[in-house]
């Protein structure tokens, strides 16, 4: 039976690897240790010296040079989150050592948050929320504002593993869907039945946009100003990515311009705002605290991930989410 050790943060060790998926791994996998964090690992990493598979989350040890050193044996590394640049080194393509995560776990809770988004935003719910809320009574012309789901555009910006997965659950309903995705196909579109077009297009012809770039140095800065200046009347934007994508204060400029828009912000940069920001103040800006991605019970399905990939690894099948160096300079 291999050898494993599990290393991430303590307080979520429960959450993400609950007791019912700790043990079916200590069926597949004799643990060298009890769980432990990063912290503790340091203050003795000869535990590492017979370890052939490695288990993370959230708050996960980098695997570098001098970690490997450690771990002579380590053949595998199981990550129960969605970004591995926390915890992943050049040195583990050097070494051979295969490293996969649950990011396509933690795609799940986040196009399923964009989704609600969509729709509500469509029926233009949150400036309904806040027009009634402001004159104690209901908009007699609240039909006439809102697109609504048919035959309304969706734009997509990135088809990115949330993205496609959006675009998925986006074919159930009677809307179309756009994208700017300068790194998928016109086959690869059609496939989702997305449309490809320019990025000022997105803005300029969707009643909903939605944010999924992952965040990269050519990527800090992408969304600007003039992007939300072309948005239709009552459009609604929504950023469940990275706050450092999007030029806030050129954001928080047209926002305070344009009370029809709607943002609704998941990220922010930096996070949380700061005291003064007035994205805790602008009445058409929905801010929530970085709640799309795995919360509560949902962080579960991570670890769940991780014990399939386990037993395709066991089995000598290809990992379904393993993550080469040529995927990992390209994700988030």
């Amino acid at each position: 039976m291999k050898k494993g050790l599990l290393v991430m943060e303590s307080k979520n060790v429960n959450l993400v690897y609950p007791e019912h998926i700790r043990q079916e791994l200590q069926s597949y996998i004799k643990f060298v240790a009890p769980p432990m964090t990063a912290e503790e690992l340091l203050e003795d990493l000869s535990i590492l010296k017979d370890v052939d598979v490695l288990f993370t989350g959230w708050g996960g040890p980098s695997v570098d040079a001098n970690f490997l050193d450690h771990a002579p044996h380590l053949k595998a590394v199981f990550h129960a989150a969605g970004s591995i640049k926390p915890i992943a080194t050049e040195q583990v393509w050097k070494k051979g050592i295969k490293i996969t995560s649950a990011y396509m776990a933690n795609a799940v809770p986040v196009a399923e948050y964009t989704l609600s988004q969509i729709l509500f935003s469509l029926k233009n719910g949150w400036q309904i929320v806040r027009d009634v809320k402001k004159n104690h009574a209901y908009p007699s012309n609240a039909p006439s504002q809102m697109a609504g789901s048919y035959n309304s555009v969706v734009g997509l910006i990135s088809l990115s593993t949330i993205g496609r997965k959006v675009a998925q659950l986006l074919s159930l309903f009677d809307v179309k869907v756009i994208a700017y995705d300068p790194f998928v196909t016109e086959a690869e579109a059609a496939e989702l039945s997305v449309e490809l077009c320019a990025l000022d297009d997105v803005f300029q012809k969707a009643d909903v946009v939605s944010l999924h770039t992952p965040l990269l140095p050519e990527t800090v800065g992408l969304i600007t100003g003039s992007h939300l200046e072309k948005m239709k009347t009552h459009a609604s934007f929504i950023n469940t990515a990275r706050g450092a994508i999007v030029k806030e204060n050129e954001m928080i400029d047209v926002l305070s311009q344009r009370s029809d828009l709607t943002a609704i912000i998941d990220v922010t940069d930096p996070e949380p705002p700061n005291e003064d920001s007035l994205l805790y103040r602008l009445p058409n800006v929905v801010l929530t605290p970085h709640i799309a991605g795995s919360l509560g019970t949902e962080c579960g399905r991570m670890g769940s991930y991780m014990v399939q990939e386990l037993k395709r690894y066991l089995n000598g099948q290809p990992l379904k989410w393993g993550i080469s160096e040529e995927k990992f300079h390209k994700m988030a």
